[in-house]
């Protein structure tokens, strides 16, 4: 979800104004996923990165994060929506990691769209956590070398019981994966959008699925109708 800065800028507003716009453009994101049938929707909502930002930056952006949780939780669980966290919890503020908790438990029995926020979260890390466990697991002899697989890794990422997402969009132009679900994303199609997002909404969303539907996924193999080329020498 990027661009909300760049959103305000353009129009002179401060950049608390864009990430409050940004927040409202989640909401009809949400809304538009759950009557389109998505069954997982992640969104990348605060990076472990971004903590380098201004403290006052970061401070509201973490009032944001609690005014939304208050706000729209019960409509959320009125909505049949399961909420999931994904990131490192240790260290957060008391009162933001209860609200993140109340929200995965109070949701926890909903069977329709599974919003997962991906909070305090990095790819990398969460891949270097699987590996440490993993090796802890063998250095206490409970686990063989050769029992690691890339479905045991899976099993250890803050992502266990989530299916790998079929589709990454990112909007503002950005044209990388910036530390989100590297291990996930192997195997994603991908869209990047022009808008900033702010301006995201059911419009946006259905021309990205749109354009999914028409893409041809291999996952590594060739199509049903084109043979395999051959090999020539000389």
């Amino acid at each position: 979800m990027d661009g909300n800065g760049r959103w305000a800028s353009k129009r002179l507003l401060p950049r608390f104004e864009g990430h409050r716009r940004g927040v409202e453009a989640l909401r009809r994101t949400v809304r538009a996923a759950s009557d389109i049938g998505i069954r997982y929707l992640t969104v990348y909502s605060f990076s472990s990165e971004n903590w380098s930002r201004p403290r006052t930056e970061v401070d509201y952006l973490m009032g944001l994060v609690k005014r939304f949780v208050r706000n729209d939780l019960a409509e959320l669980h009125a909505s049949n929506v399961r909420v999931r966290i994904i990131g490192e919890k240790d260290g957060l503020d008391g009162e933001l990691a209860g609200l993140l908790r109340e929200a995965e438990n109070l949701t926890e029995g909903n069977s329709g769209l599974t919003l997962v926020v991906a909070f305090n979260y990095g790819s990398r890390q969460e891949v270097a956590n699987a590996a440490r466990q993993l090796a802890e697991l063998v250095a206490a002899g409970r686990l063989q070398p050769s029992d690691i697989t890339p479905e045991r890794i899976s099993c250890h990422l803050h992502t266990s019981g989530i299916p790998d997402p079929d589709l990454v969009i990112r909007t503002s132009g950005e044209q990388r994966l910036s530390n989100f679900m590297m291990w996930q994303a192997a195997y994603a199609e991908f869209i990047f959008m022009p808008l900033l997002w702010p301006d995201f909404d059911r419009t946006a969303l259905e021309a990205a699925l749109a354009e999914y539907a028409a893409r041809e996924r291999r996952f590594g193999g060739v199509t049903a109708s084109a043979p395999p080329r051959q090999a020539t020498s000389g």
